[in-house]
């Protein structure tokens, strides 16, 4: 149910049912009935007092035990508090799915007019989310190759790439991207941009969770380049700094088959998916000033296609002559790169075969990105959380 329905429902005083006005006639007819209606007292003795309800004073109760662990939570500095909140809040958003009073899907898109008829504008809470994101996507200008969809999608990876699957830490759910250090780990250089960006719209829309904004912003930015539809929900909530993950976790471009193994694996995914989620690099391009390395891996940096692993394939790629760290250009042009891990899906006998697939079928890619992408953004996110058992697919712009 969303927002909008749940305050009309209110709105509207439904009249008893036909059942009820029935039975109260045909009672009133008895009394009126001579034959049936016996007088036995002048004036009937008093009902028994009814047994009073302890169920508001335990209501009331209860209310002052949440109010007391809310204000203990977010007044206290400690981290077994700060453990607490997020514990707290996980079963407040679960407790919200249950009785079904959330967000609805149209609420992330298109405002529910019906709720807001009558409101200023500066009053619509749920005013086109995925549209505004769009908005930001496209008011780059100048920036990199006139799209900030690539470094949008950077930020729903790495914010949802730390998860740990035996220690069930890290993932999208606290958006600990937000602290340091984790802010400041090496491979999140260049992030704040992304985050910077997104701050005016969850202040514009509050009510949105950082982990639910900044994934619907990778949604968003896939769909947006011409990539697949990519199925996603929300229900992610906000942590601490104490959630924040330890440095590490995310891909090391320099490394090999052996470290994207063991940075993949730990998340849950197997080689297929990571040579998938690998195709991601068909957009965007490194910064010398950020990762130390440099230049687009396509022709194409902001339209996602298979050219990636097309090019892998295709170009011959040879060590790239500088002073910065150990990349690959293509031979032919000297305008394209590839990193270290990138050129090592085409030496694995395992990566290999998928990558050639890729290569040789879009449309398989398009099917095998999509659902990486949707699992690993909701990678560390407890089920019970999430506002719908199926995920929605958002329309892209040029649908509306």
């Amino acid at each position: 149910m969303s927002l909008a329905a749940l305050r009309t429902s209110f709105r509207t005083k439904a009249p008893f049912p036909a059942a009820v006005r029935t039975q109260a006639g045909a009672s009133r007819g008895v009394l009126r009935n001579p034959a049936v209606f016996r007088r036995r007292f002048s004036t009937e003795p008093p009902p028994p007092e009814p047994k009073k309800s302890n169920a508001p004073l335990l209501a009331g109760l209860g209310l002052a035990a949440v109010s007391g662990v809310a204000f203990y939570v977010y007044t206290s500095q400690s981290d077994t508090a700060k453990e607490a909140g997020t514990a707290f809040k996980s079963g407040a958003q679960a407790a919200k799915v249950a009785a079904n009073f959330v967000p609805a899907k149209a609420d992330y898109q298109k405002p529910p007019t019906s709720m807001f008829a009558h409101a200023q504008p500066s009053l619509l809470p749920f005013n086109q989310v995925y549209n505004r994101i769009v908005e930001v996507i496209d008011s780059a200008d100048d920036y990199d190759d006139g799209s900030y969809g690539p470094v949008l999608l950077r930020l729903a990876w790495h914010s949802s790439g730390t998860y740990d699957k035996v220690s069930g830490t890290g993932g999208s759910n606290y958006a600990t991207m937000r602290f340091d250090p984790e802010a400041k780990h090496g491979a999140n250089n260049g992030l704040n941009v992304a985050r910077d960006l997104l701050e005016p719209l969850k202040k514009e829309f509050p009510w949105i969770s950082y982990g639910d904004l900044w994934t619907l912003a990778g949604v968003a930015s896939i769909q947006e380049m011409s990539g697949p539809k990519i199925p996603w929900r929300p229900g992610r909530i906000d942590g601490f700094a104490a959630q924040a993950t330890p440095d590490g976790r995310l891909p090391d471009a320099t490394q090999g088959a052996d470290h994207l193994r063991n940075i993949f694996y730990r998340m849950g995914f197997n080689d297929q998916e990571i040579v998938a989620l690998s195709g991601g690099h068909a957009v965007g391009r490194c910064h010398a000033d950020r990762s130390g390395f440099d230049g687009p891996w396509t022709f194409s940096p902001i339209t996602l296609t298979n050219d990636f692993f097309k090019l892998l394939f295709d170009e011959t790629w040879v060590w790239k002559k500088w002073s910065g760290p150990k990349q690959l250009e293509d031979k032919k042009t000297r305008s394209l790169m590839m990193l270290p891990t990138d050129y090592v899906l085409i030496q694995d006998k395992s990566f290999k075969k998928f990558a050639r697939q890729y290569a040789d079928d879009q449309d398989l890619f398009f099917k095998d990105f999509a659902a990486a992408v949707s699992r690993l953004f909701e990678l560390g996110v407890p089920t019970s959380q999430f506002v719908s058992s199926d995920p929605w697919i958002m329309k892209s712009s040029d649908e509306e």
